[in-house]
C-alpha cells in the first residue's frame, strides 16, 4: 500500500488496529479504490500471515453455487458431483475468507453465510455431518449495505454480524499527493511488466493528474500510467487530458467554464428577447412588464446585443 496523505496514513493506522485481532471486518469504498490490498493487509500485518488468504468475488458466483464453492460437497450431492471437493471455506482454515462484493449476494445465499457465521460450522452439500471451520472473515462492498439494508435488498442481522470493524477507504481524489506517488509505482510496476525502459511522468501530465477527479480511483490511474508508458514517446510518460480538464484555446476553446457560461448566457438572452420583443410586435414597455423589469433595463438588453425591436416585430 503505497500513500503519504493524511487520509491514507489514517487508514494505514485503522488495518494496523484491525491486523492485531482476529473480528470480522467489513471494507466499505468506491470502485478501485484498493479494497483487496487492504484485505491482504489485515491479513498479513497479522497473526494469520502464515496461513491462506482466500478472496471469493460474490459478483462472479452464480446463486445456485454459492453454497457449493464457499462450503465443499460430497459426491453424488448432485448431477456434476463426482468427486468429493472442499470449499473455499475449507481452503481457508485457520487464515482469511475474502467475500469481495458481498452485496451482490441473493437473499438465499446471504442466509448461508449467516448461519455459517453464527458459529463458523457448516456442512457441504450431500455431508451428513457439520464440520467446523477457523477463518476470519473480510468482507468488501462498494455500495453502502446501511442503504441496501434500508431498501429491503441486504439482511440486517447478517450486516451486524460483518460489521464489527469497518474500514472505509477515501477515494483518490480525498488523497491529496498519493496521485504522483502510485503513479511513480506504476511506471516502474509497468516498465517491469511490459519490458519499457522507466521514465519520469511529464510535468504537465502531473500537473492535470493533480486536478482529475479520479471516478476509478486507482485502478483508473494503473490504466492510465500503463497505457502512457506503451503508447507515448519521448523522454517522459505524456498522456492528454480529459475533455473537461483541457486548457482552453485562443478564444476561450469550449471547455473554458467561465467563457462557455458566458456564451449561453448571451445566446440564451438572444433567443429570449427576440421571442419577447416579436410576442408584443415591438412594445417594449409591454414586453418589459411580462418579462417583470423595468423598461430601462430592457432597452440595455437590447442595446447590448444590438437588437431593434422594428426588427423583431412578428
Amino acid at each position: 500500500m503505497i500513500g503519504q496523505s493524511a487520509a491514507f496514513r489514517a487508514i494505514d493506522r485503522m488495518i494496523d488496529k484491525m491486523a492485531a485481532c482476529h473480528a470480522p471486518v467489513l471494507i466499505e469504498g468506491e470502485t478501485g479504490t484498493g479494497k483487496e490490498l487492504a484485505a491482504r493487509a489485515i491479513h498479513y500485518r497479522g497473526a494469520r500471515r502464515d496461513r491462506p488468504f482466500v478472496p471469493v468475488n460474490c459478483g462472479a458466483l452464480p446463486d445456485t453455487l454459492v453454497e457449493s464453492e464457499l462450503f465443499g460437497h460430497r459426491r453424488g450431492a448432485f448431477t456434476d458431483a463426482h468427486e468429493h471437493q472442499a470449499g473455499l471455506v475449507s481452503l481457508a482454515h485457520s487464515g482469511t475468507l475474502f467475500i469481495d462484493e458481498v452485496d451482490a449476494l441473493s437473499p438465499k445465499a446471504q442466509v448461508t453465510l449467516l448461519r455459517f457465521l453464527q458459529d463458523q460450522q457448516y456442512r457441504p452439500l450431500g455431508g451428513k455431518r457439520e464440520e467446523q471451520a477457523d477463518v476470519r472473515i473480510i468482507a468488501a462492498s462498494n455500495r453502502s449495505l446501511d442503504a441496501l439494508v434500508l431498501a429491503g435488498a441486504f439482511r440486517i442481522d447478517l450486516l451486524y454480524r460483518l460489521k464489527l470493524m469497518v474500514l472505509p477507504l477515501p477515494p483518490l481524489r480525498q488523497r491529496p499527493g498519493d496521485v504522483a506517488l502510485l503513479a511513480r509505482h506504476f511506471i516502474e510496476a509497468g516498465a517491469a511488466r511490459f519490458g519499457r525502459p522507466v521514465r519520469p511522468l511529464a510535468a504537465e501530465t502531473l500537473a492535470w493528474f493533480d486536478r482529475h477527479d479520479w471516478p476509478g480511483n486507482i485502478r483508473e490511474l494503473e490504466h492510465l500510467v500503463y497505457h502512457g508508458l506503451l503508447v507515448s514517446e519521448g523522454e517522459a510518460v505524456t498522456l492528454p487530458p480529459p475533455p473537461s480538464l483541457a486548457a482552453p484555446s485562443a478564444d476561450g476553446g469550449p471547455w473554458c467554464y467561465r467563457d462557455a457560461k458566458e456564451k449561453a448566457i448571451a445566446a440564451f438572452e438572444q433567443a429570449y428577447l427576440a421571442q419577447l420583443i416579436g410576442a408584443t410586435r415591438g412594445n417594449v414597455s409591454m414586453a418589459a412588464r411580462l418579462a417583470g423589469t423595468e423598461r430601462r433595463h430592457l432597452g440595455r438588453l437590447l442595446k447590448k446585443h444590438n437588437l431593434r425591436p422594428a426588427a423583431l416585430q412578428a
